[in-house]
């Protein structure tokens, strides 16, 4: 026996013979699982002084928990304070309304009213208690038991971090859409008729300050300051993927995916110079480019999330207006491609630290999901269908494909196919989502898989081996199920 064996202390009632043995495998158990159960059955014998023995359940301080096996009889006898139950419930009642440490006593339950209600002590009746009275729930809360003993429960509290720095008011910067965004929200949520007009005034005020995160203090490394300035803009990504959420599982309709098409087109823009600036960088705007690219990476989560495939379709073959593009001669419509553009000042980082990173947008992407709604898997299950689709356009288009699904460098690990990808062994679900390839059936895939030559994509640089994108669709299994 060792220290790291608990000693537990067993309180219960003789009330027939039939649970006198329920409690002495409910100790065997225990002893079994490395506890050190103190029994009166076990360790009190003839000439040994019984109320001593009771009251060695306080005094001992190896004996660091007790556990009350309650049923009627020990619920009557505690409160009546009759028998050796009444006693020890007079010894026990102070610890449990006096002492601070609320660990230490618990009550098990071994059988329950004809109302499904607990036989507990009154003083007991306010605490969590442990029920083994059912059998189909034994093992369950048995483990829950062991637990309690051993203190290592189920789930443990995090460890307290530092406050995010865009909180900090020194450097914080806000984008006034708070309470438009509550309105919007509301709106959608409730079906309210003014919805459309709720979701454009927050659109629009997100679009008209978000001129208030660009980059103007070129001091010190540009990197440090990109990085500062999304950090600054997380609360305000997380509205706004509350909001596609909410409008994917809510609002489903033409003219709200429309909405949404154009809240993108107006945010271009921000990813190129300003027509009045005359000397800048590339990277000047690298964190309007990380922020746009990752917006549009969650809105077409949200909308596969909630298997909008005709809305995903839409975004993705309905073209972007581009103003300047026509003011200079230029094609003015341009492929959703266009906000995936390269983080030159990431790459800096990389290089500059000796980070040796893959990806650095891939890192903070993938960090910065724990507080978004929408799980690291759905995120590359969306990057994964944006590489797709570009694939299609450009074989269809004879051009170079543009779309570089940055989270991917992430699924090195993953079992199999993405979840609708595997849904869509079933050739009803496949019907349901081969709108988001603009493809009829399962062989229109075949000249895809040749265009790739092998079946791999490579990462650049070679930094990274390899994924298969075949196998992250699961093409074989494909439509072959009803």
């Amino acid at each position: 026996m060792t220290k790291e064996n608990p000693k537990l202390f067993i309180s219960y009632s003789w009330s027939n013979p039939d649970h006198q043995q329920w409690v002495i495998n409910l100790a065997t158990q225990l002893r079994e699982s490395g506890v050190d159960v103190i029994f009166d059955k076990w360790d009190l014998r003839e000439g040994h002084d019984s109320l001593a023995f009771m009251e060695k359940m306080v005094t001992d301080p190896e004996i660091k928990k007790v556990a009350l096996i309650c049923d009627r009889i020990y619920a009557d006898k505690a409160d009546g304070r009759s028998g050796g139950v009444g006693t020890e419930t007079q010894i026990i009642s102070p610890e449990i309304y006096q002492k601070e440490d609320q660990n230490k006593f618990v009550a098990i339950l071994t059988e329950k009213d004809e109302n499904s209600r607990p036989y507990l002590p009154t003083y007991y009746k306010s605490r969590i208690y442990i029920d083994l009275s059912n059998s189909d729930l034994y093992a369950s809360n048995f483990e829950q038991l062991l637990r309690w003993i051993y203190n290592k429960p189920l789930h443990v509290k995090p460890e307290l971090g530092e406050k995010p720095s865009f909180l900090s008011e020194k450097n914080s910067v806000s984008l006034g859409t708070t309470v438009k965004f509550q309105r919007a929200l509301d709106a959608v949520r409730t079906n309210r008729e003014y919805a459309k007009g709720a979701l454009e005034e927050y659109f629009s005020t997100f679009v008209a300050n978000l001129e208030r995160f660009r980059i103007s203090d070129n001091e010190g490394e540009f990197d440090e300051k990109v990085l500062h300035n999304i950090e600054q803009f997380l609360p305000y990504r997380n509205e706004a993927i509350e909001i596609f959420l909410t409008a994917a599982q809510y609002r489903d309709i033409a003219e709200t995916i429309q909405q949404l098409h154009r809240f993108f087109e107006n945010l271009m823009p921000f990813m190129f110079n300003p027509e009045n600036l005359k000397s800048y960088r590339e990277s000047d705007f690298d964190n309007f480019r990380f922020i746009i690219h990752e917006l549009y990476l969650y809105t077409i989560a949200s909308l596969v999330k909630y298997e909008c495939f005709s809305s995903v379709s839409y975004l993705l073959n309905h073209y972007y207006y581009v103003e300047r593009n026509a003011q200079y001669g230029r094609n003015a419509m341009v492929p959703f491609t266009i906000f995936r553009q390269p983080l030159r000042s990431l790459a800096y980082r990389n290089d500059r630290l000796k980070l040796g990173r893959i990806s650095i947008q891939a890192d903070l992407i993938m960090q910065r999901s724990k507080t978004s709604g929408i799980t690291k898997h759905q995120l590359m299950q969306a990057d994964l269908i944006l590489f797709i689709n570009d694939a299609f356009n450009s074989m269809r288009n004879g051009i170079h494909q543009k779309w570089y699904p940055v989270t991917l460098i992430y699924a090195e690990d993953y079992p199999g196919a993405f979840e609708i990808f595997a849904r869509a062994q079933s050739k009803e679900y496949f019907d349901k989502m081969k709108i988001l390839f603009n493809i009829k059936q399962k062989e229109d895939f075949a000249p895809l898989v040749e265009s790739f030559r092998i079946e791999k994509l490579t990462i650049p640089k070679g930094s990274f081996d390899s994924i298969n994108p075949l196998f992250l669709i699961g093409l074989d299994k494909l439509a072959t199920l009803p």
